[in-house]
């Protein structure tokens, strides 16, 4: 299998910068590798989902189940860590359009308490009963006390109530063990898969959180995790050189001392719409802090951009190419399409562009990467470019795993815990004061 490739000639920091600050990292790296052993006792407990067999087991005996019922919709109740990894896959391997074209399961996505919205997906659910098409439920909060996540799962399960008698064979339920969910799925008879503790949830996409939905989806998850598991040992390297997520981190850490602190994932598909989406709250969540790991206030952190090429080439170039110098990119391009679609050589007298009769949109989109690359070296902007071999389960699972431990080691080089998130729960305090 083809691994992903990182270039980084025009980062504007040089080898030396880079290596050095690499050489810092030799310690984390050999913390890492020692998590490695450590099962689920490691706060880096995450890297070693990818060897669970016993898990991996688990979720495809009741995938397969679940199966039988010839399910018209699978819905995932869940927000953040608990559905952006699932859709971030889902959309990168089967499409960002599945649905519309999609001859067996689909899937809909309850991650928000927006009382228009969840009324649409109600009616779209009630339909399918109705006309006694079966609906499977994977309700996900590693808490098991997510507000959002508790108020749209009773929405749903009171309409799959209504419509089956025997409603509990179409639920799953997806938490850390003894939670008030678990606790609450058990009563009930409900499928219940566990959530390993210190899995924190922006690095659940390979548990159970993920591995479900998509293996019902007939995503291959095995192939998922090989990928992981590649990028994991390309990334746990000692030899700098060869480990990307070091380099990358480096050279970040480099430009965040320079005084950029926003940094843009600029990818050039569609479909990786929702992988922006998760990387943003995965740098977010993990870098951006109050206090550093001394105890020390010094609200640090890292802004997230997202950029879709070549979409919002036509809204946000001109800032990125004309405004502050306060931004770093990373380009992330697809190298193989499974698809092709040629523009037709037909004899007509006004050609409207030149240069695009005969070609296939990959060509021109090639074209408009490789110019939008041209452009940002001219103006002096920093960026780095990932290249996908493809939008394989493999290729996805490697981008993944390279996106988490480069976000590691960029928490060891800011100094701060990537593992919690005490602000998010300030938030979430006030709301259930308000409810109460």
């Amino acid at each position: 299998m083809k691994n992903i490739s990182f270039t980084y000639d025009n980062c504007l920091i040089s080898s030396d910068r880079i290596n050095e600050t690499a050489k810092k990292l030799e310690v984390e790296i050999r913390n890492t590798v020692e998590a490695t052993s450590k099962g689920y006792d490691s706060e880096k407990a995450f890297i070693n989902l990818l060897d669970d067999q016993d898990m991996l087991m688990e979720i495809e005996e009741i995938a397969k189940d679940k199966k039988h019922f010839n399910p018209k919709y699978l819905v995932v109740i869940g927000i953040g860590g608990s559905n952006l990894g699932t859709m971030a896959v889902q959309e990168a391997v089967l499409g960002k359009m599945y649905n519309y074209l999609s001859s067996s399961i689909k899937i809909l996505y309850a991650d928000t308490v927006d009382t228009d919205y969840i009324h649409t997906l109600v009616k779209i659910i009630e339909r399918a009963l109705k006309k006694d098409n079966n609906v499977i439920i994977n309700c996900i909060s590693k808490s098991g006390t997510t507000t959002e996540t508790a108020a749209n799962f009773k929405v749903l399960l009171n309409i799959l109530r209504r419509y089956k008698k025997d409603f509990e064979k179409y639920v799953v339920i997806t938490t850390d063990k003894d939670s008030k969910l678990w606790n609450f799925g058990q009563e009930y008879g409900f499928d219940t898969l566990e959530v390993p503790r210190k899995v924190v949830g922006r690095y659940s996409v390979f548990s159970a959180v993920g591995l479900f939905p998509l293996s019902l989806l007939g995503i291959d998850v095995k192939m998922l995790l090989e990928g992981a598991k590649s990028a994991r040992d390309l990334c746990l390297n000692n030899d700098i050189e060869a480990n990307l997520a070091a380099k990358s981190a480096s050279l970040q850490y480099q430009h965040y001392l320079r005084g950029i602190h926003i940094f843009d994932l600029f990818l050039f598909s569609k479909d990786f719409e929702s992988i922006g989406k998760w990387n943003m709250q995965l740098v977010a969540e993990s870098l951006g802090k109050e206090y550093n790991n001394k105890g020390k206030k010094v609200n640090i952190g890292i802004t997230p951009l997202v950029s879709i090429g070549s979409t919002d080439m036509h809204s946000l170039a001109q800032l990125y190419l004309g405004g502050p110098f306060d931004k770093f990119t990373t380009f992330v391009s697809v190298k193989e399409e499974f698809n092709v679609e040629k523009i037709p050589s037909l004899d007509d007298s006004t050609e409207l562009v030149t240069g695009i009769r005969g070609r296939t949109l990959k060509e021109i989109m090639d074209a408009i990467f490789e110019g939008a690359k041209i452009a940002f070296k001219k103006k002096r902007r920093p960026f780095t470019e990932i290249i996908l071999p493809d939008k394989s389960e493999y290729s996805i699972g490697q981008f993944l795993q390279f996106k988490m431990l480069e976000t590691v080691y960029l928490g060891f080089l800011l100094d701060v815990n990537p593992f919690d998130q005490p602000n998010v729960e300030d938030y979430k305090k006030e709301t259930k004061r308000i409810l109460s």
